[in-house]
């Protein structure tokens, strides 16, 4: 089971995601932290915030993800995903991967994230300085 597999409308903690994965067998935490950028390169205009909205399967997707994540690298998971209103510099996503070895941590951190990029129901909504906006990853 997962530390932690959630969406949340709050600010994100790595400190609270790498006490989450703490474990004295633990030898490496590897950590990601996806924050909002000021300008996406296919979108003309500077980016002011984003707006997650997730469909509402999603908590249930990423719990999924992440336990399956998890036990096939023998690791200790604990991911966040933002939903609501981010703005830029502020983290979207959050990982920590706990293991007894760095190699082991590093490739459970990126696969998680990778999964959860490509799997999780969450779509972005860029809002634009001149008050456009545009939809990623929505075709």
């Amino acid at each position: 089971m997962p530390a932690i597999a959630a969406l949340s409308d709050q600010p994100l903690s790595l400190d609270a995601h790498v006490a989450a994965v703490a474990d004295p067998a633990h030898g490496a935490v590897a950590t990601f932290v996806g924050l909002v950028r000021d300008h996406d390169p296919s979108v003309q205009g500077d980016v002011t915030h984003l707006e997650y909205s997730a469909h509402p399967d999603a908590a249930a997707v990423l719990e999924r993800v992440v336990a399956e994540v998890e036990a096939s690298h023998s690791a200790a998971l604990a991911l966040t995903h933002r939903v609501g209103l981010v703005g830029v510099g502020e983290p979207a996503m959050v990982a920590a991967a706990a293991s007894a070895h760095r190699a082991e941590a590093f490739s459970a951190c990126r696969d998680v994230v990778e999964r959860v990029k490509a799997e999780l129901p969450v779509w972005k909504k860029e809002i634009l300085a001149d008050g456009s906006h545009t939809w990623v990853g929505i075709t």
